[in-house]
């Protein structure tokens, strides 16, 4: 009898316990696929046509009156935050980054573009400050890494 009360009772902790693990492990997988949706979206519609100079994004850029420069820096700049949002010690940073340009595009639509699209950029930036907070534990680790060369 006491073995089988001995079985029992760790048992329970443990199911419960799942249970938690459970819905953790939900958010992060769904975390994890916003990360991912979020790379195709700046490495795909948003830096590739800036670096193929893609006829839309040169007018845009003309438009801007920052040519073809800027346009290129943009495009790679997206890009390698669409790559650094897949690398676990670089997420939260590349959020930020990524937030940073938002800022940028967001000034940008409202004064050049007068407001055609300004929600966009503040759209995407509800899920990157979502990342940077929710992946901020890998800024310590990263830090170390910087720190030791």
């Amino acid at each position: 009898m006491s073995e089988t009360t001995a079985s029992a009772a760790p048992t329970a902790p443990v199911a419960s316990a799942g249970g938690l693990s459970g819905r953790k492990r939900a958010a992060r997988v769904a975390l994890r696929t916003v990360q991912v949706l979020l790379a195709l979206f700046y490495g795909i519609a948003s830096a590739l046509p800036k670096l193929i100079a893609h006829p839309s994004a040169v007018e845009s850029f003309d438009r801007i009156g920052w040519g073809s420069g800027a346009m290129y820096a943009i495009g790679a700049l997206e890009l390698a935050g669409a790559v650094a949002l897949l690398v676990p010690v670089l997420q939260s940073v590349a959020a930020i980054a990524l937030s940073a340009l938002m800022v940028g595009a967001f000034i940008v639509q409202l004064t050049v573009f007068h407001g055609q699209n300004a929600a966009t950029p503040l759209i995407l930036m509800v899920p990157l400050a979502l990342i940077a907070w929710a992946r901020r534990g890998h800024n310590g680790e990263l830090l170390r890494s910087v720190r030791r060369g």
